[in-house]
């Protein structure tokens, strides 16, 4: 699986360089992120076996924003910034990604949604608002699932609940091929095992090859109050499996972000902020 992924990599450069990815057409780049503001705490806290990056940023109601696959924190910069004026923001790298260890323990959303549970019992907050993008967003969904009462909303974006809501041709896309590339230059930076970022891609592969698989009546039973969000060309998640989360999750609101892909918060960094406030902040 990583040779086809660094062969789509590849690919990918070639077609960016060649000037298929036009300007106008946001939805097709991988912006770099912003550069991460200064935090107020920054740390490692113990959590399930690991050691697990986190910062936080201002004051206020909390907001916890979870990341992608093969992701890190630092994508959210330019969210953290804003919403920072208003909230305290919490970020952190999931086990194995960016500067957080991980076990020899097996993938699974339970356990990484347990560990940024324990992370906010570490911080000592009780309850927080969520906005979780694709791995994040279902990590999301798990704690609403199991644990509502640490949530107050929860911001989904570019989730789904079953694999079969993940578009095959996400393994041709090309913006998504670049995603995969520079996540493996950024672990060999910021990982405390610089040199094992395919043995982690083996690794995590072996859930998304089963997880998630929440059923409809199981999604029925969530409380929190939800939005399911996607950007309107989004390579990885079918848009009628977003739109059945929205139908399934009492409650739920739908927001597609346009001229925006599955890397939204980098494409339109500014629309993504003021949507997840709009909806956190609404009475």
């Amino acid at each position: 699986m990583t040779r086809i992924l660094q062969a789509l990599a590849l690919v990918t450069l070639f077609l960016i360089s060649a000037g298929f990815a036009s300007a106008e057409e946001r939805w097709l780049t991988l912006p770099e992120p912003a550069a991460m503001p200064k935090p107020d705490q920054s740390g490692y806290a113990p959590v399930n076996g690991i050691q697990m990056y986190y910062a936080v940023f201002g004051a206020g109601d909390p907001i916890l924003l979870i990341h992608g696959g093969l992701g890190h924190a630092d994508i959210w910069a330019s969210q953290v910034a804003t919403m920072s004026k208003t909230h305290k923001v919490i970020v952190a790298d999931s086990r194995g990604h960016g500067r957080s260890t991980r076990t020899e323990q097996p993938y699974g959303y339970d356990l990484m949604a347990s560990d940024y549970l324990a992370l906010l019992d570490y911080l000592k907050i009780d309850k927080t608002a969520l906005v979780g993008w694709s791995d994040g967003g279902i990590i999301g969904i798990d704690i609403a699932l199991h644990h509502p009462e640490r949530l107050t909303r929860l911001f989904a974006q570019a989730a789904n609940v079953t694999t079969d809501g993940v578009d095959p041709g996400v393994m041709t896309n090309k913006t998504f091929a670049a995603y995969i590339d520079r996540s493996g230059r950024d672990y060999k930076k910021m990982s405390k095992t610089p040199d094992q970022y395919d043995a982690f891609v083996s690794q995590i592969s072996h859930m998304w090859e089963s997880e998630p698989a929440w059923t409809k009546e199981q999604l029925g039973k969530i409380t929190t109050p939800t939005a399911i969000v996607a950007g309107d060309h989004d390579e990885a998640i079918k848009r009628e499996h977003t739109e059945y989360m929205a139908s399934v999750i009492p409650g739920a609101k739908l927001i597609i972000l346009p001229n925006a892909s599955h890397f939204a918060m980098l494409q339109a960094p500014d629309e993504y902020s003021q949507a997840a406030l709009d909806f956190i902040d609404a009475k």
